[in-house]
């Protein structure tokens, strides 16, 4: 695997792609990125002057922990939540664009193939969560179920503490929002089709592309976009409010996808969506041109340069309101397509909220808000 310059505009070797020696199939991210925040750190730099260079992809970890918080709150203004909890730091499912990445720097690891390949199970977690509701100042704000990264990861399918996080909720009358890419969360429909009727749950199911051959290497271990179909239409079937999460748009790769996923979305059940465009912050921005440039040679500088042209000649942008929106012609096209869909498939146009009515600690009588 040639060795990734930092700067941004570098572009490597069409012989390093998907087909490459090197290639870590089943992951994202193909190289590791410093961690900011490391001062000294062993690297491997200049490999193709190493005759016996082996390159070999390693399983996943899981790395236990007992931490110290569960629920979370939210200061930016332009997501949508005010709380959010996450089982898992780390994400196995590897999608290439992901926010989530950068935080894992803050684990002592790299936001390359270390967030794919080294996973923080919060063992706690649902003690954490009990003990939080218990406050007596805590009002049932919604929270949402991964804010940052995907608690129906394949770390679910061992530890379950997703599960135990939804019984909980549903005992203290606890609303929740959920987004996933994984189809594990028909698993807990029994818990989610009782907190679906009482509208104390609402689920999103992220989809980005019907293109098989994009999604396997843009996002590696998620589910099929059938697949996450079959999850709408069933858990809509069972009474749980679906929606669907577009996100990201990238322009040149799936942004002309927008009304296809829109109407299969709303044919399964789906009522409200969201959607986020392309930005790539922190050290994504190398992940993604690494990935990029080595999964589509042939047009991976017009996408790059789409990119730049939606965030001011970047392809990041900090600013509240616009950062997950972009700006310019290409955004501009992207969200039009969102509103006029949106409408014509009926999207969004529900008067809903999770109910916080009826929240109450056990031992306690129910209130109003």
């Amino acid at each position: 695997m040639k060795n990734i310059s930092k700067n941004p505009n570098a572009k490597p070797s069409p012989a390093a792609g998907e087909g490459g020696a090197f290639y870590h199939h089943g992951r994202g991210a193909q190289i590791n990125t410093k961690n900011r925040f490391l001062v000294n750190e062993v690297t491997k730099e200049h490999i193709e002057a190493i005759d016996d260079w082996e390159e070999t992809t390693l399983p996943t970890q899981y790395i236990e922990e007992e931490v110290k918080t569960i629920v979370n709150k939210v200061d930016s203004p332009d997501v949508g939540m005010s709380y959010s909890m996450n089982p898992y730091a780390g994400c196995e499912h590897g999608c290439i664009y992901c926010y989530a990445r950068n935080v894992h720097e803050y684990w002592g690891y790299s936001a390359g193939i270390d967030f794919e390949q080294k996973v923080i199970v919060k063992k706690n977690a649902p003690q954490l969560l009990r003990k939080f509701l218990m406050h007596p100042k805590w009002d049932a704000t919604p929270i949402m179920l991964s804010g940052n990264t995907d608690c129906y990861q394949p770390a679910e399918q061992k530890y379950r503490l997703t599960r135990s996080l939804l019984e909980t909720c549903n005992e203290f009358n606890q609303p929740v929002g959920i987004l996933t890419k994984n189809s594990w969360i028909l698993k807990d429909k029994d818990v989610l089709q009782e907190m679906g009727k009482k509208q104390i749950v609402s689920a999103m199911v992220s989809i980005t592309s019907f293109n098989e051959d994009l999604r396997r290497v843009m996002e590696p271990r998620t589910t099929t976009a059938k697949q996450k179909l079959k999850v709408i239409n069933e858990l809509s079937s069972a009474g749980v409010r679906m929606g669907i999460m577009m996100g990201p748009m990238i322009p040149g790769l799936n942004e002309h996808e927008m009304q296809r996923i829109m109407k299969a979305a709303r044919d399964n059940g789906a009522t409200f969506t969201a959607y986020t465009f392309i930005r790539l912050n922190g050290a994504i921005k190398f992940l993604f041109h690494d990935w990029l440039y080595k999964n589509f040679p042939d047009r991976a500088d017009k996408v790059w340069h789409l990119i730049e042209n939606s965030h001011d000649g970047k392809v990041n942008d900090t600013r509240w309101g616009v950062r997950m929106r972009g700006e310019g012609p290409i955004a501009q096209l992207v969200a039009q397509q969102y509103r006029k869909y949106g409408k014509l498939y009926g999207m969004n146009a529900e008067d809903w909220s999770l109910d916080r009515s009826l929240f109450k600690r056990p031992g306690e009588q129910g209130r109003l808000f």
